[in-house]
């Protein structure tokens, strides 16, 4: 029985694409560099720095250059990342939900510390969420079930028990390894390329509300 739901945060819970674009095209500029529109940079945002620095400068973590690149898109990233994140369509009510029925939800994201408390905090979701779990908060992140396992034992339930939901291979991956069933949130941010259907998932979501049917409301 599911009685705990736990979500992604990039491009699952919340709308965070226009402020990580926003970074990467002030780092562009700063490099002479042509910006991206918000269209090409939104399939992206769920992949992290490394996704897009790989956008932007067509570089892996294997270059030279690869670090230092990161490390400023990721100062750049301080300083406009609570500029405008907004709960993704549909999660507002979906939350309503979960809560009125007395359910647990949590976050569990491979999104730094530094970020994930502050943006969580300026949404009100900090005194709502039963557990925000980063990416740096465990050795390994996300395909590792470290982090799932870690939000397990803050809130006392077991895997079993929950459910993760992301829009990454990755997050399907470690909710499995977890012991959890897993959902895709098709409404984040996939790109034309992703098979998120040989992702191994238990459920696709087309929209938020569609977890209501899965655990029975």
């Amino acid at each position: 029985m599911i009685h705990t739901i736990l979500f992604d945060l990039d491009g699952t819970l919340v709308d965070t694409a226009p402020d990580l674009g926003h970074a990467l095209n002030i780092q562009l500029s700063r490099h002479g560099k042509s910006t991206l529109s918000d269209a090409t940079i939104r399939p992206f945002a769920s992949h992290g720095s490394r996704g897009l620095i790989g956008l932007g400068f067509g570089i892996t973590p294997a270059d030279a250059s690869f670090l230092a690149l990161r490390d400023e898109y990721l100062n750049i990233y301080d300083t406009v990342f609570t500029r405008s994140p907004v709960l993704l369509q549909g999660i507002a009510a979906l939350l309503q939900v979960i809560e009125s029925k007395g359910l647990k939800w949590g976050v569990v994201t491979n999104k730094p510390r530094r970020f994930t408390q502050p943006l969580i905090k300026s949404m009100g979701l900090d005194q709502r969420a039963a557990c925000v779990v980063s990416g740096d908060d465990a050795p390994q992140p996300k395909p590792s079930p470290a982090t799932l396992l870690m939000a397990c034992e803050q809130m006392n339930v077991k895997p079993e028990n929950c459910i993760y939901i992301g829009d990454a291979e990755r997050d399907i991956q470690a909710g499995k390894a977890a012991g959890m069933q897993t959902a895709v949130a098709l409404f984040g941010y996939i790109d034309n390329s992703d098979k998120p259907q040989d992702w191994g998932a238990d459920v696709m979501l087309h929209k938020p509300e569609d977890l209501l049917d899965l655990i029975g409301f």
